[in-house]
């Protein structure tokens, strides 16, 4: 005997069948893209050296397999995003928490740190180089230069912007600035720091691109690098095309965090 009443069976069901629209759709999508990219190339209605096309791209990964440098790169690359990524989602989290806990800090810093967000990072790369050096630290302090602040912001205004009302009460209630932060305002964002992570993983990416492109001897963005300056088009798609599949795999595997937490929160 079930124990979910009609309606919410019901419900359940709409949303299997929602579920399934969705990844149907998204999937059509791209076959769909893939094969009139291809017919297009194949039929010479665009240009193959300047857009290549899925065989080539295909042919091209199949030698960089056979020379055993595919997965070297794709390594370097994953190691540098994961990297900032951690330690620019722990400083976010816990600089957010300081602004949230101190309103004159706050005050103080809100407008440096949307300066400092709104600077050019490429333009300060060569700075960048003759500070660290021409590294992977390099790439990594340059991801960091980027994503880093996105999630400060992300976090800290979700912080402010937490139930006054719950924030009363509670007060009222003797709760302390450390209980009302972990049984109050956390609670209440954790869909935006699920935000911030899924943000915080794309800055991460394109930051670490960006470095590889400056400096770098390996990695995706090198492979991009070197593809575009030996005219190599097909080089250079195949790097855009993996990049592509490491974002989607990185941006399903904070989805599936999200539904996750949304779970644990819906049968607590």
């Amino acid at each position: 005997m079930s124990t979910y009443s009609k309606e919410h069976i019901d419900y359940l069901k709409k949303q299997k069948k929602e579920k399934r629209i969705v990844f149907f759709f998204r999937l059509l999508i791209i076959v769909v893209f893939l094969i009139a990219w291809e017919l297009l190339s194949r039929f010479e209605l665009i240009n193959t050296f300047l857009s290549s096309s899925p065989s080539e791209v295909i042919e091209t990964t199949i030698q960089l397999l056979k020379d055993q440098t595919l997965f070297t790169h794709i390594g370097i690359t994953l190691y540098e995003v994961i990297v900032s990524f951690l330690v620019a989602t722990i400083i976010g989290f816990i600089v957010a928490t300081i602004l949230w806990s101190n309103k004159i800090i706050a005050k103080i810093i809100d407008p440096y740190i949307t300066i400092l967000n709104s600077l050019p990072k490429v333009a300060l790369g060569p700075l960048i180089i003759i500070w660290v050096g021409a590294s992977m630290n390099s790439i990594i302090f340059m991801a960091l230069l980027i994503s880093t602040f996105v999630t400060i912001l992300t976090i800290y205004q979700g912080f402010a912007r937490t139930n006054k009302s719950y924030i009363t009460l509670l007060k009222s209630l003797g709760a302390t600035k450390c209980q009302i932060f972990t049984k109050a305002v956390l609670p209440s964002n954790v869909p935006t720091l699920i935000s911030a992570l899924k943000i915080n993983i794309s800055m991460s990416l394109i930051g670490v691109i960006m470095g590889e492109l400056l400096v770098s001897k390996s990695g995706l963005g090198y492979l991009i690098m070197y593809g575009s300056q030996v005219f190599n088009i097909n080089l250079v798609i195949t790097g855009v095309v993996i990049l592509g599949i490491i974002s989607y795999i990185m941006y399903i595997i904070i989805d599936s965090l999200e539904n996750y937490i949304k779970k644990r929160r819906g049968s607590a």
